[in-house]
């Protein structure tokens, strides 16, 4: 009997192969051509999965946030069995920080994709933005965290959580560009936001 095609297998498949190659020259330099030759398909494979490179990347992208996702949960848990608000928005933090080929990989990815978006009116036109795991949910968590946080008096009463969840995470970016060009280890730059966490947060719970 022939063998069962587990499609959604091979589209995940072709999809790493997309952030491998991502992560080695960046989106821009991606074709799905590249993507094929990666995954050790055929051209006409990819295009039977996903028609287009906008459709190929968007799907890459939605992999790429689900596996961040998976690693910030990991360290959540790592933190212990009820870690508070602070420990919570470190771990996203810290996981967003090229520390390690998968984190390297995940921003330099992210990265790629802001640029490109900006002049391929196609690739901006999907709805990535609109997705569960989509940068702006990292956003919005921050946010509820923070919230979490000022109800219990962790941080001062009058803290605009929205405004310091925006900073952070432009804190965090910029923090992790730096160190995907040589500006800051990752060391120095973990230092930064603890620096951050620590003015923001309250030990002893006072305003």
């Amino acid at each position: 009997m022939p063998k069962r095609v587990d499609h959604e297998e091979r589209r995940n498949e072709i999809a790493e192969a997309l952030v491998r190659v991502a992560g080695r020259r960046g989106l821009h330099n991606v074709g799905m051509r590249d993507v094929a030759a990666e995954a050790g398909v055929s051209l006409r494979l990819v295009q039977y999965y996903f028609q287009t490179k906008e459709k190929l990347l968007l799907y890459g992208l939605e992999r790429l946030a689900a596996a961040f996702g998976e690693r910030t949960a990991a360290r959540v848990r790592a933190a212990g069995d009820a870690p508070g608000p602070r420990a919570v928005i470190e771990a996203l933090l810290m996981e967003s920080l090229p520390t390690d080929a998968e984190s390297r990989t995940f921003h330099l990815v992210y990265t790629s994709y802001a640029v490109l978006s900006v002049t391929d009116e196609a690739l901006a036109a999907q709805p990535f933005a609109d997705a569960p795991d989509a940068p702006d949910a990292a956003e919005d968590a921050l946010d509820a965290l923070l919230a979490q946080a000022r109800e219990a008096r962790l941080v001062a009463p009058d803290t605009d959580t929205r405004t310091e969840a925006i900073s952070l995470l432009a804190l965090s970016a910029g923090l992790g560009t730096a160190i995907l060009v040589g500006r800051r280890t990752p060391e120095s730059a973990a230092a930064v936001v603890r620096h951050h966490l620590d003015r923001l947060f309250h030990a002893d719970g006072a305003p």
